[in-house]
């Protein structure tokens, strides 16, 4: 994994952990990490990884909030959850409604949950010793008065996506799926989680006669319309075939393109790819698909929505 910066920060940074997994961070300072899952394997029976973790919860040197899309296995890990708590004892979890009971019977209160469309502040203290870290090694405050110059501040929307909820096999739909838009230091940054976009029919072909003719979710444009433009948007790519099965869950690389365009993102990274085999595409056939998507939309195939290696980081 690329060093995380620790003196200055002037530009937005993503790095891909694998999955969907992102560490971002902001010109302000503000270091986000979204849906972490650093094992082997995931679940008991479940797959293991294709691609090696991009590292271990130790190795990271600060960090100020975590961001959990849903509940499922591959998104909400519990030695992930514990082992970055013992990293940093006064880290904050941000969640959808319903999912900040599991946090406390796991003995963690420090948990902020949301429903779609709620916003909230953030204000950090800056750590006096460094030009970038904050105070404790992870933590976040409740909004406070004044306007400190040694503060860090970001504002945090839990918006919708397409997915679903599941974690002891009796719970289905108990607890909310949610994508996250996180503004700070002058920078935009949206997570779409997983996600799906339309739901294809068994027997129709993708980008077949009929496919343009199919419900498309709305959520996406209203996303682009009432919390966009975004810098940078996080969108899943892979696990989508047969479509017939997994679209309505699952977006498939035509399918993150068009969000992408929904959600009025300047820039995208792909994730939920290339590293646990989900489903019966080629685990390397994510990325072709999306060359080919964007030559369908008239989009350059680099430079606007791409991907990289599992641990690289780019700057936007």
């Amino acid at each position: 994994m690329s060093e995380m910066r620790t003196d200055g920060f002037t530009s937005l940074r993503a790095t891909w952990l694998g999955h969907a997994s992102y560490l971002v961070e902001f010109p302000s300072g503000f270091r986000a990490l979204f849906d972490p899952v650093f094992e082997e394997q995931y679940q008991f029976l479940g797959p293991k990884r294709y691609t090696p973790a991009a590292c271990k919860p130790d190795d990271i040197p600060a960090l100020d909030a975590v961001f959990i899309s849903h509940n499922h296995r591959d998104h909400l890990s519990y030695p992930s959850v514990m082992d970055l708590v013992g990293r940093f004892p006064n880290l904050h979890f941000f969640v959808g409604h319903g999912v900040a009971e599991w946090f406390r019977d796991s003995g963690i209160s420090a948990v902020t949950e949301m429903d779609w469309w709620d916003d909230a502040e953030v204000v950090l203290q800056k750590d006096p010793g460094s030009k970038s870290g904050t105070e404790g090694n992870g933590g976040v405050d409740a909004a406070k008065s004044g306007d400190e110059p040694e503060q860090i501040k970001a504002r945090v929307s839990c918006l919708p996506s397409q997915h679903g909820s599941l974690r002891t096999g009796f719970d289905y739909g108990h607890t909310l799926w949610a994508s996250w838009a996180i503004t700070s230091g002058g920078k935009s940054v949206w997570f779409a989680g997983d996600t799906g976009y339309r739901c294809v029919p068994e027997g129709m072909e993708e980008l077949g006669p009929g496919f343009d003719e199919l419900p498309r979710s709305p959520q996406f444009e209203q996303i682009g319309d009432l919390r966009g433009p975004f810098d940078l948007g996080l969108i899943p790519i892979g696990a989508y075939y047969p479509r017939f099965m997994y679209s309505g869950v699952h977006a498939s690389p035509y399918d993150a393109v068009e969000i992408f365009q929904d959600t009025k993102c300047r820039k995208a990274m792909g994730m939920h790819w290339g590293t646990y085999v989900l489903t019966s595409e080629a685990i390397d056939r994510p990325p072709q698909d999306l060359k080919e998507a964007l030559r369908i939309k008239g989009l350059p195939e680099t430079g606007v929505f791409d991907v990289c290696a599992v641990g690289e980081s780019r700057e936007f």
